[in-house]
């Protein structure tokens, strides 16, 4: 995982494993986007931006309307040129190549089917285009539509399909040409949100069936989670965070990816004490101090934001023990989701904390109700201290 600008290959060194470094680090580096900037007139859409994406990968990029991402994979398909700075896949320097010369393809948020071409035509297009033998063209478009399970529906038409059917098609279509790299586009957004949880899954085991280098563009922080091995979050231009879901949701570096993915509870405050493996914090919304078992960077008494997820916070009727990171309130609403609840507690402080509770949790408790005087506790592991 690197966001930095790649260096030269080391050709001759050796891997631990006995295999060849250089070709280790080529895989790893398979898609390289360095220092790219993207100025419309004077507007800085992308600002500086590195990036490199693993050979098969599933990567995502994610963030809210406007913040670059989809400028950012259009420069990959080459259909926005870079202002400055370089594309490369497998090695190769797109800069030059128009978007019908390279090595990707790219599934549009819209499918763009010709409506009326059959299932087959349609997947069958590009390589026509190209002039691939009849007989290997059939046998490829047969393949990928077997491969998206779509083969008993080759003559239909686009419009007696429904919208995960549409998809489909629309991935054998990019998929049928073999690019090295597949851009997806807001892949999930045409579909409800049933079919959309179901064929996130399907699309993964497809696309790590054949194998493709993948990346996609989305605003829906559930749907990067669970398709991407790793992802970008971005905001105005540029990466603000880049991990494993695990690692940008457990681990934000900053409020605004705290706030972004998932939702979290914040606390403001400043550092009483700050050592290697623990940090106290005085805040204003809570009667004890808070704390939390890492420490940070900077002087005593900087002022930072405690970040603790709702699914984290316990709620009781009875005061907790210890002398750290618990408030006493009251419930002022209940959402129930099913399989669990979001308890907003509001603090005598005038704070209000949510706190997600499983349904299974309530089961063994006498679960609170509007109005009751209740404890929100949390363990020292369970915040984050965010600095920016």
């Amino acid at each position: 995982m690197s966001s930095e600008q790649p260096g030269a290959l080391d050709r001759t060194a050796v891997s631990p494993a006995g295999g060849n470094a250089a070709i280790d680090a080529a895989a790893d580096n398979f898609v390289q986007v360095v220092d790219v900037v993207k100025k419309f007139g004077e507007t800085v859409a992308v600002k500086q931006v590195n990036l490199s994406v693993k050979k098969g990968e599933l990567f995502a990029l994610l963030g809210s309307s406007g913040c670059g991402k989809s400028t950012l994979l259009r420069m990959l398909a080459g259909l926005e040129t870079v202002t400055s700075g370089k594309i490369l896949i497998d090695g190769e320097d797109l800069a030059q190549l128009p978007p019908y010369r390279r090595p990707v393809n790219m599934m549009f948020q819209s499918y763009a089917l010709f409506p009326h071409m059959t299932v087959e035509s349609n997947v069958a297009f590009g390589l026509k285009q190209e002039g691939v033998a009849k007989a290997e063209l059939k046998d490829r478009v047969q393949t990928a539509l077997e491969l998206v399970q779509m083969g008993r529906f080759a003559k239909r038409k686009p419009h007696q399909l429904s919208g995960g059917q549409q998809q489909r098609v629309a991935l054998a279509r990019s998929l049928v040409k073999r690019p090295k790299l597949l851009l997806l586009d807001e892949p999930m957004s045409a579909l409800d949100k049933q079919i959309r949880q179901r064929t996130q899954i399907e699309l993964v085991n497809i696309l790590d069936k054949v194998g493709v280098t993948c990346i996609m563009v989305t605003h829906d922080q559930e749907e990067a989670m669970t398709m991407a091995g790793r992802l970008a979050v971005m905001s105005e231009g540029e990466i603000v965070q880049l991990g494993t879901p695990h690692e940008v949701y457990e681990y934000p570096n900053s409020r605004f990816s705290a706030e972004f993915i998932g939702s979290t509870n914040l606390f403001e405050g400043h550092t009483v004490e700050d050592e290697p493996d623990h940090v106290f914090i005085e805040t204003p919304d809570l009667t004890c101090r808070l704390y939390v078992s890492h420490g940070i960077t900077g002087p005593l008494g900087m002022p930072v934001t405690i970040s603790v997820r709702p699914e984290r916070i316990a709620l009781t009727s009875k005061p907790p023990e210890g002398a750290f990171n618990w408030g006493k309130g009251v419930v002022s609403n209940i959402a129930y989701m099913g399989g669990y609840s979001l308890y907003h507690v509001k603090l005598d402080g005038g704070k209000t904390v949510i706190a997600n509770v499983t349904s299974l949790a309530l089961t063994e408790i006498d679960p609170p109700t509007w109005g009751d005087e209740v404890y929100v506790r949390w363990s020292a592991s369970a915040g984050v201290v965010l600095t920016s």
